[in-house]
């Protein structure tokens, strides 16, 4: 069974799939953050930049040594966790730009597609339903408000400490949303097949059931 949960920053994906894993035994995927550990791994080699060709042969390069794991909801990155560091505010301010990348996504949808084999998987991203995995069982796209989207990430990074601006959260999603929407590899949007699922004004229980209904009703 391979379910997939598309949609753009801040849409609440990663909090409704892990929700939705552990309600119905399945396992689960972040694909976002596979994406956050090849950037993390790119600004520890000070190799992020202005996106010239020297960027992008030293990004692809990087590809070829590149020793990520994904194990008990942790996230290792040259067999370090590095779980919180891969949502610090530096690290969303570039994943678009890296996630841009050919090179970077087709490594990534390999090792989602190897890592999903004979598995019942749900999965989160900006092109599961579209790309990754075409033939998914069911296909959900979670779309909210973007002011909403701030708050909640504002409130997540609060809550973990972080020294952030409201402001220039926000300001951060409209600039993801460009760059994700109208990236020439791999574009976020709605598969013609996916249900559509707004947040904004919805509590995570409500957007879980909403879900969980789905499945029960499609698969």
């Amino acid at each position: 069974m391979i379910i997939a949960i598309d949609g753009p920053a801040g849409s609440g994906k990663s909090t409704i799939a892990r929700l939705i894993a552990k309600d119905k035994g399945l396992i689960y995927l972040d694909t976002g953050a596979m994406y956050r550990l090849v950037t993390l791994k790119a600004l520890n080699k000070g190799i992020l930049g202005n996106n010239d060709l020297n960027y992008l042969e030293e990004i692809k390069k990087l590809l070829d040594n590149l020793n990520i794991d994904i194990k008990e909801n942790g996230f290792y990155l040259d067999n370090v966790d590095v779980s919180e560091e891969i949502r610090k505010p530096v690290v969303s301010e570039n994943v678009s730009d890296v996630a841009a990348i050919r090179e970077v996504r087709e490594k990534m949808v390999d090792l989602q597609r190897k890592f999903s084999e004979s598995k019942n998987v749900v999965l989160d991203g900006r092109d599961i339903g579209t790309v990754v995995f075409p033939n998914a069982d069911l296909k959900i796209f979670l779309i909210a408000d973007a002011k909403e989207r701030a708050k909640r990430r504002y409130k997540e990074l609060v809550e973990k400490g972080e020294n952030v601006e409201i402001e220039e959260i926000y300001e951060n999603i409209l600039k993801r949303d460009k760059i994700d929407s109208t990236r020439k590899e791999s574009p976020l949007k709605k598969a013609e097949d996916a249900i559509e699922v707004d947040t904004t004004s919805k509590n995570i229980e409500e957007v879980k059931n909403e879900i969980l209904r789905m499945i029960n009703e499609n698969i």
